[in-house]
Protein backbone atom coordinates (compact mmCIF):
# COMPACT_ATOMS: atom_id res chain seq x y z
CA UNK A 1 0.00 0.00 0.00
CA UNK A 2 1.34 3.41 -1.24
CA UNK A 3 1.99 5.93 1.54
CA UNK A 4 0.45 9.02 0.93
CA UNK A 5 0.72 11.98 3.18
CA UNK A 6 4.85 11.01 2.66
CA UNK A 7 4.65 9.42 -0.68
CA UNK A 8 7.22 11.78 -1.35
CA UNK A 9 9.48 10.79 1.65
CA UNK A 10 8.60 6.57 1.75
CA UNK A 11 7.58 4.46 -0.42
CA UNK A 12 5.52 2.62 1.86
CA UNK A 13 3.46 3.41 4.65
CA UNK A 14 3.57 1.26 7.71
CA UNK A 15 0.38 -0.14 9.15
CA UNK A 16 -0.76 2.17 11.36
CA UNK A 17 1.94 4.23 11.57
CA UNK A 18 2.38 8.27 11.56
CA UNK A 19 4.66 10.34 9.76
CA UNK A 20 8.17 10.35 11.20
CA UNK A 21 9.44 12.87 13.39
CA UNK A 22 12.36 11.75 14.29
CA UNK A 23 16.11 9.96 12.68
CA UNK A 24 14.99 6.90 14.51
CA UNK A 25 11.49 6.67 13.39
CA UNK A 26 12.76 7.61 9.85
CA UNK A 27 15.30 5.06 9.69
CA UNK A 28 12.35 2.52 11.22
CA UNK A 29 10.29 3.68 7.96
CA UNK A 30 13.38 3.12 5.76
CA UNK A 31 13.74 0.11 6.11
CA UNK A 32 10.38 -0.71 6.11
CA UNK A 33 10.65 -0.10 2.69
CA UNK A 34 13.59 -2.16 2.26
CA UNK A 35 11.59 -4.86 3.98
CA UNK A 36 8.99 -4.53 0.95
CA UNK A 37 11.00 -4.23 -2.38
CA UNK A 38 13.48 -7.09 -0.75
CA UNK A 39 9.59 -9.46 -0.90
CA UNK A 40 8.61 -7.98 -4.00
CA UNK A 41 12.07 -8.81 -5.80
CA UNK A 42 11.51 -12.36 -4.04
CA UNK A 43 14.82 -11.61 -1.85
CA UNK A 44 13.54 -13.58 0.85
CA UNK A 45 17.06 -13.62 2.46
CA UNK A 46 17.36 -10.13 2.98
CA UNK A 47 13.62 -9.48 4.12
CA UNK A 48 13.93 -11.67 7.46
CA UNK A 49 16.90 -10.08 8.17
CA UNK A 50 14.76 -6.74 7.83
CA UNK A 51 11.86 -8.18 9.88
CA UNK A 52 13.85 -9.18 12.63
CA UNK A 53 15.36 -5.80 13.36
CA UNK A 54 11.37 -4.42 12.72
CA UNK A 55 9.73 -6.87 15.51
CA UNK A 56 11.92 -5.71 18.16
CA UNK A 57 11.16 -2.10 17.44
CA UNK A 58 9.08 -0.57 20.15
CA UNK A 59 7.67 1.55 17.53
CA UNK A 60 6.50 -1.19 15.25
CA UNK A 61 3.10 -3.20 15.82
CA UNK A 62 4.47 -6.69 14.40
CA UNK A 63 1.24 -8.05 15.10
CA UNK A 64 -0.44 -5.76 12.57
CA UNK A 65 2.03 -7.42 9.87
CA UNK A 66 1.34 -11.05 11.09
CA UNK A 67 0.82 -11.80 6.71
CA UNK A 68 4.06 -10.20 6.10
CA UNK A 69 5.66 -12.55 8.61
CA UNK A 70 3.64 -15.34 7.31
CA UNK A 71 5.26 -15.07 3.73
CA UNK A 72 8.60 -14.64 4.63
CA UNK A 73 8.64 -16.85 7.63
CA UNK A 74 9.50 -19.97 6.35
CA UNK A 75 10.49 -19.82 2.45
CA UNK A 76 13.65 -21.22 1.22
CA UNK A 77 15.34 -23.42 -0.99
CA UNK A 78 16.55 -25.71 1.86
CA UNK A 79 12.94 -26.27 3.38
CA UNK A 80 10.94 -29.24 1.97
CA UNK A 81 6.88 -28.53 1.13
CA UNK A 82 6.36 -29.89 4.72
CA UNK A 83 8.83 -28.56 6.81
CA UNK A 84 7.38 -24.94 5.18
CA UNK A 85 3.88 -25.79 5.82
CA UNK A 86 4.58 -27.28 9.21
CA UNK A 87 6.24 -23.65 10.33
CA UNK A 88 3.38 -21.93 8.57
CA UNK A 89 0.70 -23.67 11.06
CA UNK A 90 2.77 -23.03 14.27
CA UNK A 91 3.55 -19.59 12.91
CA UNK A 92 -0.57 -19.11 13.38
CA UNK A 93 -1.59 -21.56 16.16
CA UNK A 94 0.85 -18.70 18.34
CA UNK A 95 -0.54 -15.70 16.35
CA UNK A 96 -4.08 -16.38 17.24
CA UNK A 97 -2.81 -16.80 20.93
CA UNK A 98 -1.15 -13.35 21.15
CA UNK A 99 -3.63 -11.52 18.83
CA UNK A 100 -7.00 -12.45 19.49
CA UNK A 101 -8.19 -9.21 17.61
CA UNK A 102 -7.96 -10.96 14.18
CA UNK A 103 -8.22 -14.53 15.17
CA UNK A 104 -10.99 -14.81 12.37
CA UNK A 105 -8.51 -14.17 9.66
CA UNK A 106 -5.44 -16.04 11.42
CA UNK A 107 -8.10 -18.98 11.15
CA UNK A 108 -9.27 -18.44 7.75
CA UNK A 109 -5.81 -18.65 6.63
CA UNK A 110 -4.64 -21.96 8.73
CA UNK A 111 -7.53 -23.80 7.79
CA UNK A 112 -6.74 -23.13 3.66
CA UNK A 113 -3.08 -23.82 4.62
CA UNK A 114 -4.63 -27.26 5.69
CA UNK A 115 -6.45 -27.63 2.75
CA UNK A 116 -3.54 -26.86 0.47
CA UNK A 117 -1.14 -29.25 2.34
CA UNK A 118 -4.03 -31.98 2.25
CA UNK A 119 -5.01 -32.22 5.89
CA UNK A 120 -8.54 -31.84 4.96
CA UNK A 121 -9.56 -33.97 8.02
CA UNK A 122 -8.02 -31.57 10.51
CA UNK A 123 -8.92 -28.40 9.18
CA UNK A 124 -12.64 -29.62 8.93
CA UNK A 125 -11.80 -30.12 12.99
CA UNK A 126 -10.74 -27.10 13.00
CA UNK A 127 -13.61 -25.64 11.05
CA UNK A 128 -16.14 -27.60 13.50
CA UNK A 129 -14.50 -26.22 16.31
CA UNK A 130 -14.64 -22.71 15.83
CA UNK A 131 -17.52 -22.05 13.19
CA UNK A 132 -20.67 -22.75 16.06
CA UNK A 133 -19.35 -19.77 17.68
CA UNK A 134 -18.91 -15.94 16.95
CA UNK A 135 -17.63 -14.34 15.19
CA UNK A 136 -16.67 -16.99 12.91
CA UNK A 137 -20.39 -18.54 12.18
CA UNK A 138 -20.77 -15.49 10.09
CA UNK A 139 -18.37 -16.06 8.20
CA UNK A 140 -18.97 -17.08 4.70
CA UNK A 141 -15.94 -18.13 3.33
CA UNK A 142 -15.22 -20.63 6.47
CA UNK A 143 -19.19 -22.18 5.83
CA UNK A 144 -17.39 -22.09 1.98
CA UNK A 145 -14.50 -24.24 3.09
CA UNK A 146 -16.51 -26.82 5.74
CA UNK A 147 -18.91 -27.55 3.10
CA UNK A 148 -16.02 -28.37 0.19
CA UNK A 149 -13.71 -30.66 3.10
CA UNK A 150 -17.49 -32.76 3.27
CA UNK A 151 -18.14 -33.11 -0.38
CA UNK A 152 -14.43 -34.20 -0.68
CA UNK A 153 -14.87 -36.86 2.20
CA UNK A 154 -18.11 -37.69 0.24
CA UNK A 155 -16.73 -39.05 -2.42
CA UNK A 156 -17.19 -42.97 -3.32
CA UNK A 157 -13.78 -44.53 -1.93
CA UNK A 158 -12.73 -41.34 0.42
CA UNK A 159 -13.29 -41.04 3.77
CA UNK A 160 -12.50 -39.50 6.75
CA UNK A 161 -10.77 -42.24 8.49
CA UNK A 162 -9.22 -43.25 5.54
CA UNK A 163 -6.24 -44.58 7.19
CA UNK A 164 -8.61 -46.93 9.21
CA UNK A 165 -10.54 -48.62 6.47
CA UNK A 166 -8.04 -48.68 3.97
CA UNK A 167 -5.83 -51.17 7.14
CA UNK A 168 -9.47 -53.04 6.92
CA UNK A 169 -9.76 -53.19 3.26
CA UNK A 170 -13.08 -51.65 2.98
CA UNK A 171 -14.38 -49.76 -0.24
CA UNK A 172 -17.27 -47.58 -0.51
CA UNK A 173 -18.46 -47.47 -4.07
CA UNK A 174 -21.75 -44.77 -3.48
CA UNK A 175 -21.40 -40.76 -1.75
CA UNK A 176 -21.63 -40.21 1.49
CA UNK A 177 -25.35 -39.00 2.13
CA UNK A 178 -24.55 -37.92 6.04
CA UNK A 179 -21.39 -35.94 4.26
CA UNK A 180 -23.50 -34.29 1.56
CA UNK A 181 -26.22 -33.43 3.99
CA UNK A 182 -23.71 -31.38 5.97
CA UNK A 183 -22.08 -29.99 2.99
CA UNK A 184 -25.67 -28.57 2.33
CA UNK A 185 -25.88 -27.34 5.74
CA UNK A 186 -22.47 -24.97 5.35
CA UNK A 187 -23.71 -23.89 1.61
CA UNK A 188 -27.08 -22.75 3.04
CA UNK A 189 -25.29 -20.92 6.06
CA UNK A 190 -23.14 -19.22 3.46
CA UNK A 191 -25.63 -18.30 1.56
CA UNK A 192 -27.58 -16.80 4.01
CA UNK A 193 -24.67 -14.48 4.88
CA UNK A 194 -24.14 -13.62 1.42
CA UNK A 195 -26.71 -14.04 -0.81
CA UNK A 196 -24.15 -13.27 -3.98
CA UNK A 197 -21.88 -16.18 -3.13
CA UNK A 198 -22.10 -17.96 -6.79
CA UNK A 199 -19.83 -21.11 -4.96
CA UNK A 200 -22.72 -21.51 -2.69
CA UNK A 201 -25.54 -21.19 -5.28
CA UNK A 202 -23.18 -23.11 -7.14
CA UNK A 203 -22.49 -26.12 -5.42
CA UNK A 204 -26.12 -26.09 -3.75
CA UNK A 205 -27.45 -26.38 -7.24
CA UNK A 206 -24.61 -29.61 -7.93
CA UNK A 207 -25.36 -31.46 -4.88
CA UNK A 208 -28.14 -32.84 -5.67
CA UNK A 209 -27.30 -34.92 -8.74
CA UNK A 210 -24.18 -36.28 -7.18
CA UNK A 211 -25.88 -38.16 -4.67
CA UNK A 212 -27.21 -39.93 -7.84
CA UNK A 213 -24.02 -40.47 -9.84
CA UNK A 214 -23.91 -44.60 -10.75
CA UNK A 215 -21.65 -46.60 -8.31
CA UNK A 216 -18.12 -47.01 -9.65
CA UNK A 217 -17.66 -50.35 -11.40
CA UNK A 218 -16.66 -53.43 -9.01
CA UNK A 219 -14.97 -56.18 -10.22
CA UNK A 220 -17.32 -59.12 -11.82
CA UNK A 221 -16.34 -61.43 -9.18
CA UNK A 222 -17.37 -59.30 -5.94
CA UNK A 223 -18.95 -61.78 -3.31
CA UNK A 224 -22.56 -59.60 -3.62
CA UNK A 225 -22.83 -60.31 -7.58
CA UNK A 226 -21.27 -63.69 -7.24
CA UNK A 227 -24.08 -64.95 -5.25
CA UNK A 228 -26.59 -63.73 -7.39
CA UNK A 229 -25.37 -65.91 -10.23
CA UNK A 230 -25.40 -68.73 -7.95
CA UNK A 231 -28.79 -68.27 -6.99
CA UNK A 232 -30.30 -67.43 -10.27
CA UNK A 233 -27.77 -70.72 -11.90
CA UNK A 234 -28.90 -72.86 -9.04
CA UNK A 235 -24.82 -73.94 -8.33
CA UNK A 236 -24.92 -76.77 -5.90
CA UNK A 237 -20.69 -75.44 -5.31
CA UNK A 238 -20.86 -74.08 -1.93
CA UNK A 239 -20.66 -70.72 -1.56
CA UNK A 240 -17.96 -68.38 -0.69
CA UNK A 241 -18.32 -67.26 2.96
CA UNK A 242 -18.99 -63.58 2.98
CA UNK A 243 -16.56 -61.15 4.09
CA UNK A 244 -15.85 -57.30 4.65
CA UNK A 245 -18.22 -55.10 6.27
CA UNK A 246 -22.42 -55.42 6.09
Amino acid sequence: MLSNDHSDLFIFAIPGGKRPTTARKTHICRLYDILQLCIQRNDLERARRAWSILVRCKEINWKLMWRMGLTILSEGRDNSSAERDGKHLEYLSTMMLQFAEAREPIIQEMVLRLICSGEYERALEELELYLPSPPYEDNPTLHIYAALICIYFAQPEVSRHSSQEASQKSKSTTWDDVMLRRAQRYLDRALILDPRDVVAKGWLEKLPTLAQRPHRDESPDSDDEQMAIDSEQGDSRPKRARTGFT
